[in-house]
């Protein structure tokens, strides 16, 4: 009987570990409670194992609370699929049962540990336990708890305390130098990161596309733009993430060239046709360069489209003049039985302002609400005041902006003051004109609009004032800033 076991529990550890595990995942639970092989702690952690991968830790945790004996390999599996997607809370609760039942941690279990604390809100505090556990217990040493301790310190700004373990690292792989950049650049310090980056004696792809991010999102897109071209010099090859990161740094610098090089390059690689992403960014690079013909080849001949292809298109289209065009699109998106969301309105709703579209936009606004449960954002309540203002509904427009559950910004009296002042109302446009100065008082743009709208009155001396004013205020420019990279 006990050789049939073994080969049964054979049979199901290899199942377990086939490529049809996924698909399979109940008939392997039902074969381990038909054989009883509940009771085996191998059995039972490799099928833990599994269902932390395949997000399944409900399953995993009925089988676990059955378990009369459960050994370190079956909480560490359990601890490590909790820390994978959460709830991250209960790794910490296993971890605390494991202690109670006397089952000494090992390094399995703190590696994951620290993971679910490092992406617990708040969890820093436990991290820290976590990290005096793995002192006491000598395995602070092991390179699984360094990075997990670099994570934890660097992913909630304690950068001090990342770089002593970090220089008490006696190998330190590219994983925990990235770690270590990311966190100074989220921490502000660009130049410790920059440091950091140009000491890595070997750097991966990942590498490059994490200083090529970090210096994007800092402001740095010339910067940027030049690493992306000293990575390809160094012969390394751009995968999804450079391209996606990239492209939108060619758009705001208007480098339609390398952005048509960065798509030669993407299209020789099969990267559009392996990741929807790819081609959305193309996508939106070119319409946003003012070019929808190779946008919309490219939108035509994506397999797989999702809302975000659609949504890039549809404001693509109006961007570039093309506004019919966008609500076609986003009548054939329906037909599809594609789903809208926030921006797919944003996106029509201006095609509709560029044509002209009132009933039409209105319509739309009020089916976003009513047949699609999406609450509009001040975004949402911009395109149709921009709908209305510039197609002559003024007062309706000034009715919308004082029904609104937000207090209008500057870029919607910006619309309602060009429509006011279109019509000659000029009364009105000055005291719109002082709205927007109230919002904005350091912006010079508002007291040159106002000075405009009292010369529309022939109001000579109210000008004279408003430069006298505009003149003294002191308007100060952010400071700059700059690295060496």
């Amino acid at each position: 009987m006990r050789g049939v076991s073994r080969a049964v529990e054979r049979r199901v550890l290899s199942l377990l570990h086939g490529q049809e595990t996924r698909t399979r995942l109940n008939e392997i639970h039902a074969h381990i409670l038909r054989h009883r092989l509940h009771h085996s702690n191998q059995v039972v952690s490799h099928f833990v194992s599994v269902c932390g991968s395949q997000n399944k830790m409900d399953r995993a945790t009925t089988i676990f609370h059955h378990f009369p004996y459960p050994n370190i390999f079956l909480f560490n599996s359990m601890i490590k699929g909790f820390s994978l997607r959460g709830p991250f809370l209960s790794s910490v609760a296993l971890f605390s049962d494991m202690k109670s039942r006397g089952i000494w941690a090992d390094e399995f279990t703190l590696a994951p540990l620290l993971k679910a604390c490092t992406d617990l809100h708040g969890g820093l505090r436990l991290g820290q336990a976590v990290h005096k556990e793995a002192l006491v217990l000598g395995f602070h040493r092991f390179n699984s708890i360094c990075i997990g301790v670099v994570e934890l310190y660097s992913g909630n700004g304690r950068m001090v305390d990342a770089h002593r373990v970090f220089d008490e690292m006696r190998q330190r792989d590219v994983i925990v130098w990235n770690l270590m950049i990311r966190g100074y650049f989220h921490c502000g310090n660009l130049v410790m990161g920059m440091s950091l980056f140009r000491q890595m004696e070997e750097r991966s792809v990942v590498s490059w596309n994490l200083m090529i991010s970090c210096l994007a999102r800092s402001g740095m897109d010339g910067h940027a733009l030049e690493l992306f071209c000293e990575m390809i010099n160094n012969g390394f090859e751009p995968d999804e993430a450079t391209v996606v990161t990239t492209l939108p740094i060619c758009t705001r610098l208007g480098e339609v060239e390398i952005g048509s090089w960065i798509h030669s390059i993407a299209d020789s690689k099969g990267l559009i046709a392996d990741h929807v992403t790819v081609g959305n960014a193309l996508v939106d690079f070119y319409c946003k360069c003012g070019d929808s013909e190779p946008a919309s080849l490219l939108f035509k001949n994506m397999s797989g489209k999702n809302v975000i292809s659609w949504n890039a298109m549809i404001s693509g289209l109006a961007f570039n003049g093309k506004a019919k065009l966008g609500i076609q699109l986003f009548d054939t998106m329906i037909r599809e039985g594609v789903c809208p969301n926030e921006s797919t309105f944003v996106g029509v709703l201006a095609c509709c302002s560029h044509t002209g579209f009132v009933q039409r936009g209105q319509d739309l606004f009020a089916s976003m609400m009513e047949d699609y449960r999406i609450d509009p954002t001040l975004e949402h309540y911009g395109c149709m005041v921009d709908l209305l203002s510039r197609n002559g509904h003024v007062e309706e427009a000034y009715e919308l902006m004082k029904s609104m559950p937000f207090k209008p910004n500057a870029a919607l009296w910006g619309s309602l003051l060009s429509a006011l002042r279109s019509r000659g109302d000029t009364v009105r446009a000055e005291c719109v004109a002082k709205e927007l100065i109230s919002l904005e008082p350091w912006n010079s743009g508002n007291y040159v609009l106002l000075s405009n709208v009292y010369a529309d009155q022939g109001k000579w001396e109210e000008v004279e004032k408003v430069r006298k004013l505009m003149k003294g205020s002191e308007i100060k420019k952010g400071p700059g800033q700059s690295i060496v990279i």
